[in-house]
């Protein structure tokens, strides 16, 4: 997709997130939405869901798509990078990434950020897998970070 078509449809699938999400302040809940409303507006997103972080691990929590891994192997995976550096990472080819983590081998480029909690605190990664290589890039990225911040923002 070009990125100013791309950047339009974040832009109205943002609003109508804050639209929806006002309806709830439980953050399982928005996670929930937001994982629905992006995969299904997004025709570039195959797998779409968060990884929680509970006692040092990384738990499959809400998504959409294919049946998830429930576990990833700890600091291995692109999800772990994006936990262990705190930072995004977006991935043209997963097949390039050393220790990448196949739960569906469909997938072929991967995005994922982390969600921070009120207190600056790393809770859930955010992981959007595509089955095209070169499906994300700084578009996705900014969006996605943006999106992210509506799960504690107070309406």
């Amino acid at each position: 997709m070009e990125d100013k078509k791309k950047e339009g449809r974040y832009e109205r699938i943002y609003k109508q997130l804050e639209s929806i999400l006002v309806k709830t302040d439980d953050p399982l809940a928005r996670m929930a939405s937001i994982c629905a409303v992006l995969h299904h507006k997004m025709d570039h997103f195959f797998w779409t869901g968060f990884y929680m972080l509970k006692s040092g691990k990384l738990v499959v929590g809400p998504y959409q798509g294919p049946v998830a891994c429930q576990e990833l192997e700890k600091d291995k995976g692109v999800c772990w990078a994006a936990l262990n550096n705190a930072a995004p990472v977006v991935l043209a080819d997963v097949h390039v990434f050393p220790g990448h983590i196949a739960c569906d081998s469909r997938s072929k480029s991967e995005i994922t950020l982390p969600l921070f909690n009120k207190k600056g605190e790393i809770v859930a990664i955010f992981d959007v897998d595509s089955d095209r290589v070169r499906a994300f890039n700084q578009v996705d990225q900014l969006a996605l970070t943006s999106t992210l911040q509506l799960i504690y923002k107070a309406f």
